[in-house]
């Protein structure tokens, strides 16, 4: 029987959701052509000395990826806060059969010359400068998205790169899943013709921080300065230090650029666009809850490339209507985050709703094709090290760059935009797709027993750009917000 789904309603259907549920993720080495490449180096293949940078989190997956394998060799775990590192310690001990270096300050990680490979996943605000200066010491960089706390860090981070001749690779680990890949291919083909729009949806639970009345001593056995590194070293304001740093202006970068970074990656590679846009806009808040966070929880952000757009959601308070549309049933008892992308073209659509899956429909709602798979990023990081060659990377430092971008162009219209009355107002931006998302937006809220007429929301800056010279188009102020204010001895530099 075929399955068949309504275009503007697809998400709120059980047959799509079954099906993306089918796509079971796996994992897989280096391909066969990967080792063969490899081993055409001779020398190449010999054991990699590897530093783990930030463990308290995403950095155990890092130590999982590469403690004892790919012929690699976990030497040092480095992080700012000595109460964090047991589990990654224990880990490769277990694993490679004794105990790693432990370093708490990575300046001397980085001065190491008996080491070869960095994999950093400290907070975002730390990653460019880390990034740097390990490939000017002669090191792999193995990077956590974002890979950059503001635009001007990220083309910094791709001129080291090339200058140093340094693999460094982003971690947006879709990019060697197999069904995503696979499913890009498909896009790329032409197979529903002409991709005239991209939407990235992250749709993600976040609570309240809660809200503090005087500054959280600094844990004891944390290096606070160290932390704080580039950034201001300022009284930590909020409850806890560690990941609610995310929502911080100082150190992160809001969902936007936590969970949605991987998303509006997803969304440019799909649109096959490798610049950034011409023109941006945001709009939002932080709604719902009074608490110590600054970025917003709710926010969508319209690219206009053109000849395609590029339409981002965040939306950190429940929603049980996982896509732009009226509610069912249907969609009553289903989970209350979504996280995915679509894409539409002319003769079709496609959506991937995780990082390894997707569907593909014709315009009259029949599944025309499937994808997923698994992979290993790391493992791709370290095939194109020891094949010395960047290109063979799947998520170089150049894509990297690019759509950490993005998710700061946004926010910088965000920043500066003006505080309005949502009201019924809901055409802002003069992009269909960008202002049906507005409308559903005002219906989330409401849906939240938020009173949308006396709602005070952020209408961000229409900014255009210039994806050449990587600057706003006669706005200095914007331009000021590509880059910040370093803290001496950590400077990121204007040229490489």
């Amino acid at each position: 029987m075929t399955t068949r789904i309504n275009r503007r309603d697809f998400l709120s259907e059980s047959a799509f959701l079954a099906a993306a549920a089918s796509l079971a993720p796996t994992v897989s080495g280096l391909s066969a052509d990967e080792e063969a490449a490899a081993r055409k180096k001779g020398s190449a293949m010999d054991r990699l000395r590897v530093a783990v940078v930030g463990v308290r989190g995403q950095g155990m997956s890092h130590v999982q990826a590469l403690a004892g394998r790919h012929n690699c060799e976990i030497v040092t775990i480095c992080d700012a806060d000595s109460g964090v590192i047991t589990k990654a310690m224990q880990h490769v001990e277990k694993t490679q059969g004794k105990a790693p270096k432990f370093e708490q300050d990575v300046r001397k990680v980085l001065e190491d010359k008996n080491i070869d490979v960095i994999s950093t996943a400290t907070p975002n605000h730390w990653h460019a400068l880390i990034a740097i200066w390990a490939m000017q010491q002669g090191k792999h960089v193995y990077v956590e998205k974002p890979v950059s706390h503001n635009v001007l860090e990220g083309r910094r981070m791709v001129e080291a790169a090339r200058k140093y001749n340094k693999i460094c690779q982003t971690g947006t680990q879709s990019r060697s899943m197999k069904g995503m890949r696979e499913a890009i291919a498909f896009l790329h083909a032409g197979k529903i013709g002409k991709i005239r729009l991209a939407r990235g949806l992250c749709y993600k639970l976040r609570g309240s921080i809660g809200k503090v009345k005087e500054p959280t001593p600094p844990p004891a056995t944390l290096d606070y300065d160290l932390w704080c590194g580039p950034a201001p070293k300022k009284p930590i304001m909020r409850a806890r230090l560690h990941y609610d740093w995310h929502w911080v202006w100082d150190t992160g970068n809001g969902d936007l650029g936590n969970q949605g970074i991987h998303e509006m990656d997803k969304a440019r590679w799909g649109l096959n666009k490798n610049t950034l846009p011409k023109s941006i806009r945001a709009v939002g808040g932080r709604f719902g809850y009074i608490d110590d966070g600054e970025t917003p929880n709710t926010q969508i952000v319209a690219f206009d490339y053109g000849d395609c757009e590029l339409v981002f959601e965040v939306r950190g308070l429940a929603s049980n209507s996982p896509y732009p549309g009226k509610l069912s049933p249907q969609t009553a008892k289903k989970p209350t985050s979504f996280v995915g992308n679509v894409w539409y073209g002319s003769e079709g659509f496609l959506v991937c709703p995780n990082y390894n899956s997707g569907v593909a429909y014709n315009n009259d709602g029949e599944v025309i094709a499937k994808f997923g798979g698994g992979g290993d990023h790391h493992g791709n990081f370290i095939a194109a090290i020891r094949a010395g060659d960047y290109k063979q990377l799947n998520a170089d430092i150049l894509e990297g760059h690019l759509s950490s971008a993005m998710c700061h162009l946004g926010n910088i219209s965000y920043r500066l935009g003006s505080q309005e009355t949502l009201g019924d107002k809901t055409t802002a931006f003069g992009m269909k797709a960008a202002d049906e998302a507005m409308t559903d937006m005002a219906r989330h809220l409401k849906e939240h027993k938020i009173d949308v007429n006396t709602l005070r929301y952020a209408l961000g800056r229409q900014l255009t750009f210039d994806p050449q010279a990587e600057k706003f188009v006669g706005d200095a102020e914007a331009d000021k917000l590509l880059t910040r204010e370093y803290r001496a001895g950590f400077v990121v530099p204007d040229k490489v």
